[in-house]
């Protein structure tokens, strides 16, 4: 099957840091500032923003591998933006640069792959676990 995307492909997405996306929340730290799983799963959702709309019907991607650095602290009340680039397609698995930022500095960095899935089949060989 032949998929539409290609190198280059970009998304953007926003959130504000709350108490409800604190380390303290997520239990991965102690200090009330941005949580690294949040700031991880804004990224990875950059990515799949950035190329799952352009799938056929019953395609989507899922993650498969992260190497994420967070570099900087970011306090309740401040904007976090994470953005997403299509760096390398390789048949089903797609990998991509992530970056987030707060409102005042570069937050962290990493890379991401995810890989192509037919949804259904997917779902019914997880659901086989049962």
């Amino acid at each position: 099957m032949e998929f539409n995307l290609t190198v280059g492909m970009t998304a953007e997405k926003q959130e504000q840091v709350t108490p409800d996306n604190t380390a303290m929340r997520y239990g991965s730290g102690s200090a009330a500032v941005y949580a690294t799983p949040a700031m991880v799963g804004l990224m990875e959702g950059t990515c799949l923003a950035a190329v799952d709309p352009h799938l056929p019907e019953g395609m989507a991607t899922v993650g498969i591998r992260l190497d994420v650095r967070h570099l900087a602290a970011t306090p309740i009340g401040l904007g976090v933006r994470a953005t997403a680039e299509l760096i390398e397609v390789a048949g089903k698995r797609l990998t991509f640069k992530m970056e987030a930022f707060d409102d005042k500095e570069k937050i962290g960095e990493g890379i991401h792959e995810r890989y192509i899935i037919d949804v259904k089949k997917f779902m019914e060989k997880a659901q086989s676990k049962k």
